[in-house]
């Protein structure tokens, strides 16, 4: 076993070549590649990408979906420790504008049309400059007042254009290159002598602004270890990833959970409840992290017969785990989903292991502390509800941007840590006797809906820059069949379609976070 300053990925994907070669690593659609294979196709995008000005240190956006190429790019670039930087294809071009500030990629790599930036036209007086022109990677979404058209978003103007681009050989993906002057800018507040940037999550911050978690090598050899003593990984196991990449719970739970035992990975990125559930049955997967939501749905198709496979993880993680979509599950297909509690920050930290109470998310995993304290840090007695603050070797301490959390006198801000390396989570929940963790709502406006965070405030405000909106207020409902959504209360001036504000919101903001109902009220 190599020491944990060495536990990159690619020298995990070196081991198991050594060991397992042959053995399937990569199963997509009616494809496969061994280990031998998959290490052969990385090794050779490591060249191509190092020709293309790629180097140890360099930040490399991933703007895929859960395809092969995205596990080859990620290994690719830990060989040339490089940074990798998983983003949404759906993204708008606002956050995506925020993103590229934070975060100084040397690179983006993308699917077609990704992250276009074009020159806005000039003549009429007006400046010209780019521009962001469509949501990045995503597809057309119809009007819903009548329109034939696609809506667009709404363009932004970028201070970032790429100085070149290229075609990936063997493939249609984009490679577009920025110029960056400043190499030591891209250690992203690391110092030389701190430990080395592995990888680059982007979860929202307070007001919904893009925000990258920093996590090192050390960050993941210890969420290595997590995993493998709590979850009993072995390279026998058959994971299935249809959960993104480009989230923190599907890359720790289904890529890195794949690469720290060797177990085969099956990747999917069509999210088809059916397709889902074939795959389930005719693969004999034990191992699936899914979101509430995707167990819903599966438990809604229509003659399914039980699974009969030994040793089955289940994990639902993203929101909370309904009951009835728990027991509806556990009805068709034999097996208990399992509640996890997973943040990007501090990666898995408590999981539900016998599966029985989805209401609460169990006891920590091993290697993880929790505990429930006051905003100072003091602990509070069993049973007693307040903030939770987790510590653990997984847990990123650094961020970009380095923002400056705000905090009450005397109190540690949420999202950040105390001196004895203690993070606020920004959740709320309770310990009971046995240790096992209930969580009961969020200290701050941000709420998951299928592990994505969003910030209530961004979406009411984009509700309410609708010119015939006077005041809106946002929420989190749980369809128990669903899972989570959200809803907005709207007050409206004049005779106003919700249809008409649902378009506005689909052209400002992500897919994720546009509200799936309007409810009209005089106040709100």
């Amino acid at each position: 076993m190599k020491s944990h300053h060495e536990m990159r990925l690619y020298e995990w994907l070196t081991g198991i070549v050594t060991e397992r070669g042959s053995e399937k690593a990569l199963v997509y659609r009616d494809t496969y590649l061994s280990w031998r294979g998959l290490l052969h196709r990385v090794d050779r995008r490591a060249q191509e990408l190092r020709s293309a000005g790629i180097v140890a240190g360099s930040w490399v956006g991933l703007m895929l979906g859960n395809v092969p190429d995205f596990v080859i790019l990620a290994l690719a670039l830990s060989k040339l420790e490089a940074v990798a930087v998983p983003l949404d294809p759906t993204i708008s071009p606002k956050d995506l504008e925020m993103v590229l500030d934070a975060a100084p990629l040397r690179a983006l790599i993308t699917r077609p049309r990704g992250g276009e930036v074009t020159q806005t036209p000039g003549g009429g007086g007006g400046s010209s400059g780019p521009v962001h022109t469509t949501g990045p990677g995503s597809g057309p979404i119809r009007s819903g007042a009548g329109g034939s058209g696609p809506i667009r978003a709404t363009p932004v103007i970028s201070k970032h254009v790429p100085e070149n681009r290229r075609r990936l050989q063997g493939t249609l993906l984009t490679c577009s290159i920025y110029r960056r002057n400043d190499p030591h800018r891209s250690q992203g507040n690391l110092g030389p002598a701190e430990p080395e940037v592995a990888l680059v999550q982007f979860t929202a911050t307070i007001g919904g602004d893009p925000h990258g978690i920093i996590r090192t090598n050390d960050n993941l050899d210890g969420l290595a270890k997590i995993l493998t003593d709590t979850l009993d990984l072995k390279s026998t196991d058959r994971i299935l990833c249809a959960i993104p990449l480009h989230q923190s719970y599907g890359f720790d739970v289904g890529l890195i959970s794949a690469l720290c035992s060797g177990a085969t990975l099956f990747l999917e990125d069509e999210v088809s409840a059916k397709r889902i559930a074939k795959l389930l049955r005719d693969h004999a997967i034990d191992f699936f992290p899914a979101s509430p939501s995707l167990f819903g749905a599966l438990m809604k198709i229509p003659t399914i017969k039980p699974l009969k496979v030994p040793n089955a993880r289940y994990l639902s993680s993203g929101s909370s785990l309904p009951l009835a979509i728990a027991d509806g599950f556990y009805e068709r297909f034999g097996i208990r989903p399992l509640s996890v509690y997973h943040t990007t920050q501090a990666g898995p930290l408590a999981i539900d292991r016998a599966g029985r109470d989805p209401g609460a998310v169990g006891k920590p995993f091993a290697g993880v502390e929790i505990r429930i304290a006051a905003g100072d840090g003091t602990k509070l007695g069993t049973g007693g509800a307040g903030p939770i603050w987790v510590r653990s070797r997984a847990l990123s301490h650094r961020t970009v941007p380095d923002i400056r959390l705000p905090a009450r006198r005397g109190e540690i801000a949420i999202g950040g840590h105390d001196q004895e390396g203690w993070f606020r989570t920004g959740d709320l929940g309770q310990l009971d006797r046995s240790g096992r963790l209930n969580i009961t709502g969020r200290e701050d406006d941000l709420v998951k809906i299928d592990g994505r965070r969003i910030a209530l405030g961004e979406v009411e405000g984009c509700l309410e820059s609708f010119p015939r909106v006077k005041a809106a207020k946002a929420r989190v409902i749980i369809d128990d069949l669903g899972g989570p959504m959200v809803v907005a209360q709207v007050v409206r001036e004049g005779n106003c379609p919700a249809e008409d504000i649902i378009d506005h919101c689909a052209r400002n903001l992500a897919p994720y976070k546009v509200p799936r109902q309007i409810e009209f009220c005089d106040t709100v």
